[in-house]
């Protein structure tokens, strides 16, 4: 018998050596080196941790209100971890919005300015008294792209039968014009087609143009506003309790030196970063639908290239008309009937009776010419434009950041002072060693399980995915050259193609391969491009025009 109990006294003796009291007197230094809020006191030695909801274990070396100041911080740090991990995805967006912004209202500003110094040496007191049909046009312009509203087709079209009615009106002085015999005239612009095909080839261009440049504006606004508010979105009680245990519950087993497994932190950050993580598909189309945007911010007629030699083209439309200008009248007064004599003839009225240029100097001949030489090469005058870069640099931030919310869990992990790469040497959440979620079943999993919210994304979440959503339908739109706020007035001709509509349906309108979600399928679109681009280059031919104004000069 007393063999037997010198045996258990033997075995009993390793155990009691091994069982040795928690050092917590390193805690009130671990406060102080984190900048944790200070607590009336700490233990000084460990407790039995009954009064613990959280870093719950047998022996501890925390109290509840260390507890609840680990909670508070937890939470912060939390919102600090998003806020670090999602800062240049935020800053990518936000800048990337206003440089584009900038350009292109710096795009409209100086193109306008360029119009109207080539108008006023060109045509001289005629554009002067006239000028406010072409300022209306760019104000037009100006308004659609900040504020929409603005049915681009119908006021192009608009323009175009007012300058019919002003030059209508110089090139016939000679009789009196009333206002609705000038309506009579505007109305005739598209059946007489008194400027060649430069409205509707104009027509086409700036409405794809433009609608793809707005949309594209908008989705960048759209994408800076979903990661602010997605990464403003804090973490819910149970897995805040969660976090509490991962960061700070090891300081309670005397383990500060300990950080967390890498299994461990990415177990529960997945869990917990759900309602973010249900963003990603949405996502992924979001940024599919503006990678595919930039296509038409690339392509041969973005919105760089059509508005850059718009004054030349305006003005190629003007010279088409005065080439025409007998035949033209001619039809008006077939289709409007005679006007009455204004009792002055042409020679007597202060006013220049139409837009002739008259070169006071070779330098003036030059200056058109080069302009519309301009026109010419544009093709090669676009490359490596400034939209461009701007376009190229975007394209790949938005490749980037495209599986942004589903890595999360592991960008947020990968910072040295969450976690560890080990997965032995680590804080498992209860004790030093390899976490395994299936032999632990750590209690805030299956609280977070459990809870009545945890089927219910973010109302947040919940609302950004509807944005995101709204945005994608409108890019894939503008895609086909159409504007969701008008898409019901197509008329039958473009949405055959051969206007700013494709004729494609919005079920048709985004067919992607899955393997390569950025490269769309030809759409007769893309077809009536190559054909515009073709003869756009040629539409112009400065050796022509030369001896158009020569002769000209001579009358």
């Amino acid at each position: 018998m007393l063999a037997v109990l010198c045996t258990l006294l033997v075995l009993r003796a390793p155990v009691a050596a091994d069982v040795q009291a928690l050092n917590c007197s390193q805690l009130k230094d671990v406060f102080t080196a984190l900048g944790l809020s200070p607590v009336s006191s700490f233990p000084a030695e460990e407790t039995s941790g009954a009064d613990l909801q959280v870093c719950a274990a047998q022996r501890s070396c925390c109290d509840s209100e260390m507890e609840q100041v680990f909670r508070n911080r937890s939470s912060r740090d939390f919102q600090k971890l998003m806020d670090d991990t999602s800062e240049e995805m935020r800053n990518t967006f936000m800048s990337a919005h206003q440089r584009l912004d900038d350009f292109f209202l710096e795009l409209l500003e100086s193109t306008e300015r360029s119009l109207n110094e080539m108008f006023l040496r060109t045509y001289g007191k005629p554009y002067l008294q006239n000028a406010e049909v072409f300022q209306n046009l760019f104000s037009e312009l100006r308004r659609y792209y900040t504020d929409g509203g603005v049915h681009l087709e119908e006021m192009l079209s608009e323009f175009w039968s007012r300058l019919l009615e002003r030059m209508f009106q110089l090139l016939n002085s000679q009789y009196l014009l009333t206002e609705d015999y000038l309506e009579c005239v505007g109305k005739l612009t598209e059946k007489l087609k008194p400027f060649g095909d430069v409205p509707k080839k104009m027509k086409t261009q700036v409405t794809r143009a433009f609608v793809s440049a707005r949309a594209f504006v908008q989705g960048l606004a759209v994408g800076r506003d979903v990661a602010s508010r997605v990464s403003e979105v804090g973490m819910s009680a149970v897995c805040v309790s969660g976090f509490t245990r991962m960061l700070y519950c090891s300081q309670c087993s005397a383990l500060s030196s300990l950080k967390p497994c890498s299994e461990y932190c990415l177990h529960l950050m997945k869990t917990c970063l759900a309602d973010q993580a249900d963003l990603e598909p949405e996502w992924s189309r979001y940024t599919d639908a503006m990678l595919l945007v930039t296509e038409r911010l690339e392509g041969p007629f973005n919105i760089e290239s059509v508005m850059e030699p718009i004054d030349v083209k305006i003005s190629e439309a003007i010279m088409n008309m005065q080439e025409n200008s007998m035949q033209i009248s001619y039809q008006v007064f077939q289709g409007c009937g005679q006007p009455n004599p204004s009792g002055m003839s042409r020679s007597s009225r202060s006013v220049p009776n139409t837009f002739i240029f008259s070169p006071d100097s070779p330098e003036d001949l030059t200056h058109l010419t080069h302009s519309h030489t301009h026109l010419e090469d544009l093709p090669t005058v676009t490359t490596g434009s400034r939209l461009q870069h701007l376009v190229t640099d975007i394209k790949e931030k938005l490749m980037r950041f495209r599986k942004f919310w589903s890595s999360l869990p592991e960008s947020i992990c990968q910072e040295e002072h969450v976690a560890t790469v080990e997965n032995e040497n680590c804080w498992n959440g209860l004790e030093q060693g390899r976490f395994d979620p299936e032999v632990q079943n750590d209690v805030w999993i299956l609280q977070e399980k459990n809870s009545s919210d945890s089927s219910r994304p973010d109302a947040v979440v919940r609302q950004q995915i509807m944005a995101l959503r709204m945005m994608s339908n409108k890019l894939k739109n503008a895609y086909h050259g159409t504007d969701l706020h008008f898409q019901d007035s197509i008329s039958d001709e473009e949405s055959s193609g051969s206007g700013s509509g494709s004729g494609v349906t919005e079920s048709e309108s985004f067919r992607t391969d899955p393997t390569h979600p950025t490269h769309p399928t030809h759409t007769p679109v893309q077809e009536q491009e190559n054909r515009d681009k073709t003869s756009s280059a040629s539409s112009v031919r400065p050796e022509v025009l030369l001896l158009f104004f020569s002769a000209l000069a001579v009358r």
